[in-house]
């Protein structure tokens, strides 16, 4: 998907679009141009009222910071109560604990059940007047697990809490749409959807509140300060116009491919086990559990295999993942986990490489 056209728009936005966009000469009024271009195109890939509604950041990080952090501070400074789940990606995590350490702020994490799933009851349980934010993904990461967003907003939205998600996986799916699940805020990266690494979005619904967390110029409307990253949002801007302008849809096609390497996977190798939910998930997500082997020793004897043993975030880490010991793994099941991801350039020929027999060698003898 991010073929000829994405790259033409990144390289013309280094070329022809290279001006400040906050200055008021040519150089800088085509570049200010360019980036309204881009902003409408993803706010037409969310759903959203219009373009306002949308801030650039440098990525799907840094938007969950100033969500999590800029919501809950511009409702409470200090001493409030926040909600989220023990899957959610390390980047709210992190924002969620930077309220508790910095500013007295409690914080709850509700679990899941064995298909990664948080139940909106479980949320109404755990809310009390101070409760001033909730932060759910729309879709896992590791296990592509999709969330009930629309039942926990109609929790929220009469209480008045502010409702965030962390949407980075689920927006290049034609799943992300911000009206029908009733989110305040959702969290974009471009390079999930084919777009340039180093590029983000914060969906903020008109009426908001939200405290900047970097501050200097005005720009983004006074909450992210900083020159924009101009051939960036043009990237950005052109691979969600490829999908929202796309003549026929490949998600359908996508889940047939994935369903198509899990059959194989599981027939070849027996004993493997799915993780996540059986029907509501990602089309490209195909998380296994394979008996006997040590996935990390796995991938180093598959070269050919673009896979990896969790999110890309705990490459290194030596820990287990969180999100598959929260949905009932052991650590020994948690380390022989692979996460295989299918996209749009996929092709039935490489699914089937993939999914040879031969090209799990270990996995067959039953261990290495």
């Amino acid at each position: 998907m991010s073929g000829r056209y994405e790259r033409t728009c990144v390289t013309h936005g280094f070329a022809s679009e290279y001006g400040n966009p906050s200055s008021p000469h040519i150089c800088g009024r085509t570049a200010a141009r360019a980036i309204r271009t881009a902003r409408r195109q993803v706010t037409d890939l969310v759903g959203a009222k219009n373009e306002l509604e949308i801030v650039f950041t440098s990525g799907a990080t840094e938007a969950n910071h100033l969500a999590v952090l800029g919501a809950a501070l511009a409702v409470r400074p200090h001493g409030g109560h926040i909600v989220t789940t023990v899957i959610e990606h390390k980047a709210v995590l992190a924002a969620c604990q930077r309220l508790v350490d910095h500013h007295g702020y409690t914080l709850t994490r509700v679990g899941v059940d064995a298909h990664g799933r948080v139940h909106p009851a479980d949320i109404a349980a755990v809310l009390n007047p101070n409760t001033v934010l909730v932060s759910v993904m729309h879709a896992n990461n590791e296990i592509g697990t999709l969330q009930r967003l629309a039942a926990i907003a109609e929790i929220t939205a009469p209480r008045g809490i502010v409702l965030h998600t962390d949407a980075a996986q689920s927006a290049g799916c034609g799943l992300l749409d911000v009206a029908e699940l009733g989110v305040d805020l959702a969290s974009l990266s471009a390079h999930k959807l084919h777009g340039p690494k180093g590029i983000g979005a914060l969906y903020i619904r008109g009426g908001t509140r939200i405290t900047a967390q970097q501050a200097g110029g005005g720009q983004e409307r006074g909450l992210r300060a900083g020159t924009p990253n101009v051939p960036a949002i043009v990237g950005f801007g052109a691979a969600t116009h490829l999908i929202t302008t796309d003549a026929v849809p490949p998600p359908a096609r996508i889940r047939s491919l994935r369903d198509r390497l899990q059959d194989r996977i599981l027939a070849t190798i027996p004993g493997t086990t799915v993780n996540g939910h059986p029907h509501r998930r990602l089309p490209g997500n195909l998380s296994l559990t394979l008996p006997g082997i040590e996935a990390t020793d796995l991938l180093d004897r598959l070269p050919g295999i673009a896979a990896s043993t969790g999110s890309a975030c705990n490459t290194g880490s030596g820990e287990p993942s969180h999100v598959l010991t929260a949905i009932g793994l052991t650590r020994d099941q948690a380390r022989a986990t692979l996460r295989l991801g299918i996209g749009r350039t996929t092709t039935a020929t490489d699914i089937d490489q993939a999914a040879h027999a031969e090209r799990f060698p270990e996995a067959r003898r039953g261990g290495l």
